[in-house]
């Protein structure tokens, strides 16, 4: 299976991708360039939008690498049913292109908060969760200044409706509490899907935790998401 992973100017988290990736064993990752015209003639089987600072986040994050050259193969790509996941900014990138709902404002403590969280897996309808179980607690660090998720009340009831809510973010029993919510982000949200299932954003970071060793929990949580991509069919099972 032939990955891309986008680079952008600012992007910190693609050689981690690159990494974490190559760990799943048949998986072949590359960085494309956002302005490398091979991205639209590749052959890729999946795309990934690593987290960074995108053009520095100027304007908000995500928005000026939104209209790149490269998103609109993405856009292409993601019609066509290819698998797309976004990481922190690469989520925020999906936003503000319109290939997921809503938007992502700075976290209510206005703050940039770097620690571990428990995620709680809501659907495995979708590439990047099919390996998973719903309502599986994963273990993910988060890295970020703008992850906390808004859409007005109506549209959101219609997301949580949908079942468009890949991820929350939980307690170590698996509760979506106050104050497991590191950001303050609407219904505990910590990533999305499309109503297709095959766009999946994400603020936590699965590609820093592949490796046990790395984790304060002794897990590697962010390599079974990874390694979905390889799983069977997704199912539709949801938290």
């Amino acid at each position: 299976m032939k990955v891309a992973v986008v680079r952008f100017p600012g992007s910190n988290c693609d050689l981690d991708m690159v990494h974490g990736l190559r760990l799943v064993r048949g998986v072949e990752p590359a960085l494309v360039w956002h302005e490398d015209e091979s991205l639209g003639r590749g052959g890729w089987d999946a795309v990934v939008l690593p987290g960074g600072f995108s053009f520095a986040d100027r304007l908000r994050a995500g928005a000026i690498a939104a209209n790149s050259p490269a998103m609109a193969e993405v856009r292409r790509l993601a019609e066509r049913g290819t698998p797309v996941l976004g990481v922190c900014n690469g989520f925020q990138i999906l936003v503000e292109a319109g290939l997921l709902p809503g938007a992502l404002l700075r976290n209510s403590t206005l703050k940039f908060v770097c620690k571990w969280t428990h995620v709680r897996v809501e659907d495995t309808g979708t590439p990047f969760t099919r390996s998973l179980k719903a309502g599986q607690v994963l273990d993910l660090p988060i890295a970020h200044g703008e992850g906390r998720f808004y859409l007005e009340r109506g549209e959101l009831a219609r997301l949580e409706r949908d079942g468009l809510v890949a991820f929350r973010y939980c307690d170590g029993s698996g509760r979506p509490t106050p104050a497991s919510n590191p950001t303050g982000t609407l219904h505990n949200i910590a990533g999305l899907r499309n109503k297709e299932g095959n766009v999946v954003g994400l603020m936590p970071h699965p590609e820093r935790a592949v490796e046990a060793l790395l984790s304060p929990f002794g897990t590697s949580h962010g390599a079974m998401v990874l390694s979905s991509l390889l799983a069977g069919p997704a199912r539709r099972d949801r938290a």
